[in-house]
């Protein structure tokens, strides 16, 4: 059996509120699975049931044949029986011990030899480049410096698994882009099966393998990031990953997977559906556009959209213009300014997503 991470049926509650709703997944060995949401969508209780900080009222929790909860036999483990390593959002170091110390807390708590402390230290320190800085205590280091103390920490004691609660948020935007590199080769070179929680998508996005979009308790969608982004199961799952913008409309005529949608103000969207849902005539739907699908329209006879410039924002690398397309706004991503105030915009029928109303 491999020591893939298995949660099945988790459910918690706090009063009347169901912080995680019936949350099923399986994270393969050795990848590094995000749960990403908003505040108060149930990812942090989740990665605490799995830690064993929360006990859950249902479910199944384990690695491999190892459960770590179970509560249809009675079985919670505690924390220090789960073999996992942790890193907090506060990174918790102890002000009075230096970094070495800090490092080989928990192996002294397990009674191991002192020479084998002394080698798994300095191993864990090299392997997160601060074998020069053991001697130093935390408040000598930068944030950065004391994030890879928090790592070393973690995986010094070899876990089963490695949960991060947001650990980079501390860190200002430049050094917390490099760190998260770093973070996903320290992850991919050392093979432990991760659970990071955050609720930036853009880092989702370049350290994960598998995502868990979750809101009020429920997981809406398990996927690599590449499905996520490309066939977001739900409007809520669209509108949190990338930059969305929704139009209402009428379904007008269904072909197959192709469908022509009127939007409100008669224009008429041709598309090719993705979801293999089914459609109705005069059926009332959403669509949505990337703003870096949308197009400017240069000799398309079909799906264009006349739009009147609200605002325009310089984003350094891009200009961002949200328009006013009177059948609603949609934000529109081009590397030049708006050269007028009415812009005539393309949508391409492979990039529109389609969801119920």
């Amino acid at each position: 059996m491999t020591n893939d991470l298995v949660i099945q049926g988790l459910v918690k509650t706090f009063g009347k509120i169901r912080a995680i709703d019936n949350v099923s997944l399986t994270v393969k060995e050795g990848q590094l699975a995000t749960l990403l949401g908003p505040s108060g969508c149930g990812k942090t209780t989740t990665l605490n049931a799995i830690a064993g900080l929360e006990i859950p009222d249902k479910g199944l929790i384990r690695v491999g044949d190892f459960a770590l909860t179970d509560t249809g036999k009675g079985r919670i483990l505690p924390p220090e029986q789960r073999q996992l390593g942790m890193v907090f959002q506060s990174y918790a170091l102890w002000p009075h011990m230096k970094v070495a110390d800090n490092v080989a807390f928990s192996l002294k708590l397990q009674k191991v030899k002192r020479d084998e402390i002394r080698k798994r230290v300095h191993e864990a320190l090299d392997l997160v480049g601060l074998a020069d800085l053991a001697d130093r205590y935390p408040f000598q280091l930068s944030g950065g410096q004391q994030q890879r103390v928090a790592l070393a920490r973690a995986v010094v004691t070899r876990p089963r698994l490695l949960l991060l609660d947001e650990p980079l948020s501390n860190l200002d935007a430049k050094i917390r882009e490099n760190a998260r590199v770093w973070l996903r080769e320290l992850q991919q070179r050392v093979g432990i099966t991760t659970i990071y929680v955050t609720h930036d998508q853009s880092e989702a996005f370049a350290m994960s393998d598998m995502i868990a979009v979750m809101e009020n308790g429920k997981l809406l969608q398990f996927a690599p990031p590449e499905e996520l982004y490309a066939s977001p199961a739900t409007q809520f799952v669209a509108g949190f990953i990338g930059a969305t913008s929704f139009l209402r409309g009428a379904v007008a005529s269904v072909d197959g997977s192709r469908l022509t949608v009127r939007v409100a103000n008669g224009d008429l969207l041709s598309l090719s559906d993705r979801s293999g849902k089914s459609w109705s005539q005069n059926q009332n739907v959403v669509i949505g556009i990337r703003s870096e699908r949308v197009e400017m329209a240069s000799g398309q006879k079909d799906n264009l959209l006349n739009a009147g410039v609200a605002v325009s924002t310089y984003l350094g690398s891009k200009w961002q213009h949200e328009v006013d397309t009177g059948s609603g706004r949609l934000k529109v991503e081009t590397m030049d300014a708006a050269a007028s105030d009415r812009l005539s915009l393309y949508l391409p029928p492979d990039s529109i997503l389609l969801f119920p109303e």
